[in-house]
């Protein structure tokens, strides 16, 4: 019975996906995110799981804004999320070498494709804010071919869907497992590789500021990049109207130079790329998936009740954007969330 119950639910999910994509295909694209939007309004209501874990992250996360100002974003996200969804079905009938400028503008690229036109390799790092597909979609559209580090979709017809659709305009998609050997292959042809990067990392991540909060992070892209020398760009795509129109704009770049003097170059370079992710999302903060728990995972010293050790203290005091006040926050125990199996936040 749960087999067939699984069976049922995973073509119920990937004809819901294909629906989205039979009415972009017959109706005006901007009329169809419209109605999305109001699907996911809805989802505001029908949804208080979610709901509450939002609320939650935006109350830790921007403590500043007033409740109705938080209630608005979370609203936001909801629609940006369903909108989302149909935005990836229509991209690679919309993108074409001879139409993308009429959807997608370029903000202040500059100093990135300066480099990328170099032919040196890179890494790309945005999180999940905008719309992160068309951000890597583009980029490979327009002569600059990303490998992007992904973890395969849990619904198996979903996934090679998605697969599908990532790499009809040059998007090449790596497995999230067993890609170290990829990903240095990539890195050693001169290669551009793309990660999400703003995921809980679980009890083996490092622990970064992230809006004020000790945040699970993943080291693999800051010991990557800090091994074969390789900068890191930090960039965006967001929308910008309430039709099929964005913008790709890069927040910050960390050259080598940057990290060779730091006393941790990983954990330095973490924090900062994360930093960076915190900018997109200030941004835009209606367009970010607050529902993420990205908060889950603790510190060992918050979990035990137990002061910041005086080693992990002096590793914030090294981030030469550190300051009294953060560090005070950073200090301070988080309350805990039911959903949460060791006590974290959503």
């Amino acid at each position: 019975m749960a087999r067939r119950i699984g069976f049922i639910a995973r073509w119920s999910q990937y004809f819901a996906i294909r629906m989205v994509g039979f009415l972009m295909a017959i109706g005006h694209v901007d009329e169809v995110l419209r109605l999305l939007g109001g699907i996911g309004r809805a989802g505001y209501r029908l949804v208080p799981k979610h709901r509450r874990r939002i609320m939650e992250n935006l109350a830790h996360a921007m403590p500043e804004l007033s409740q109705a100002a938080r209630v608005q974003i979370a609203k936001g996200a909801f629609e940006h999320l369903i909108k989302l969804a149909g935005e990836l079905v229509v991209t690679p009938s919309l993108l074409r070498t001879d139409t993308w400028s009429r959807y997608v503008r370029l903000g202040d690229l500059g100093r990135a494709l300066e480099y990328l036109n170099t032919g040196k390799p890179a890494i790309v790092v945005t999180g999940h804010v905008g719309n992160w597909e068309l951000l890597g979609f583009t980029k490979a559209l327009l002569g600059y071919p990303v490998d992007a580090i992904a973890r395969p979709i849990d619904n198996p017809l979903i996934d090679r869907w998605v697969k599908d659709v990532r790499e009809q305009r040059g998007l090449r998609i790596i497995d999230k497992r067993g890609s170290n050997f990829q990903m240095t292959r990539v890195l050693k042809a001169s290669g551009i590789l793309g990660f999400v990067a703003d995921q809980d990392s679980g009890r083996r991540g490092i622990f970064v500021p992230y809006f004020n909060r000790l945040a699970s992070t993943s080291r693999s892209i800051a010991t990557l990049a800090t091994k074969r020398d390789v900068p890191v760009i930090c960039g965006m795509c967001r929308r910008t109207g309430e039709g099929f129109q964005h913008e790709i704009s890069v927040v910050d770049i960390i050259r080598p130079q940057d990290w060779h003097s730091q006393p941790d170059p990983v954990y330095y370079l973490t924090a900062r790329y994360t930093r960076a992710i915190e900018t997109m999302v200030r941004r835009c903060p209606e367009q970010y998936l607050w529902m993420h728990r990205r908060w889950k995972n603790r510190p060992v010293w918050e979990e035990r009740g137990e002061p910041m050790p005086d080693d992990f203290r002096r590793k914030l005091e090294s981030l030469p954007w550190m300051t009294g006040e953060l560090m005070n926050q950073l200090q301070m125990p988080l309350v805990g969330d039911p959903d949460s199996p060791r006590g974290g936040t959503a």
